[in-house]
């Protein structure tokens, strides 16, 4: 009589191989809230805004609980979900049909500028937002994400190509924005 065949049941493997992977949803918000706040600012360039699609990115994430195979596919879902969020509050109709009623209105909202710190922080800042989205996107993931060209082109679904030629031109774009800043102080 043959024995019968025994089966190994293996524990799931760990996100990453690590055992510290965030696997609940307050583990995630403390891991990457400082990465979604900054894309969030940087995208929306105010404060309620930002605030805003950080909650309803993490509140997706904890609704739709994906399933995701590790560290960094995990960090691609939250950039790619941050990005389409903010892209969808910067372009909501609302805030592009609001008209002022008083002029007053509008120098009190013009008044209201985030800043970073200090000086030079607040200046990168500033020229960072009037960099168009296209730019901002790959110029935030590379410098400030420290994500690699071929990880930002897979997160854009971009070629390669296009992810170095819009660095390229986001940084010249920085540069000559902060070299105006220079000459007119």
């Amino acid at each position: 009589m043959a024995e019968p065949a025994t089966v190994a049941v293996l524990p799931p493997p760990a996100d990453d191989g690590s055992t510290d992977e965030p696997v609940t949803t307050a583990q995630v918000v403390e891991r990457y809230q400082r990465m979604v706040y900054a894309i969030c600012l940087t995208h929306t360039a105010c404060r309620g805004d930002a605030d805003d699609v950080f909650q309803e990115v993490f509140l997706t994430y904890h609704r739709k609980q994906p399933v995701l195979n590790g560290a960094d596919h995990r960090q691609a879902w939250l950039i790619r979900t941050t990005l389409t969020i903010a892209r969808r509050v910067a372009t909501d109709s609302w805030r592009t049909r609001v008209v002022p009623l008083r002029p007053e209105d509008v120098d009190q909202a013009a008044a209201v500028v985030f800043t970073a710190g200090d000086e030079r922080a607040d200046r990168l800042f500033q020229a960072l937002n009037r960099l168009s989205p296209t730019y901002r996107s790959v110029v935030h993931l590379f410098y400030f994400e420290d994500l690699s060209v071929a990880a930002i082109a897979a997160l854009l679904d971009l070629d390669p190509a296009a992810v170095k030629m819009r660095l390229s031109r986001g940084r010249a774009k920085l540069r000559q924005a902060l070299s105006e800043e220079d000459s007119d102080v």
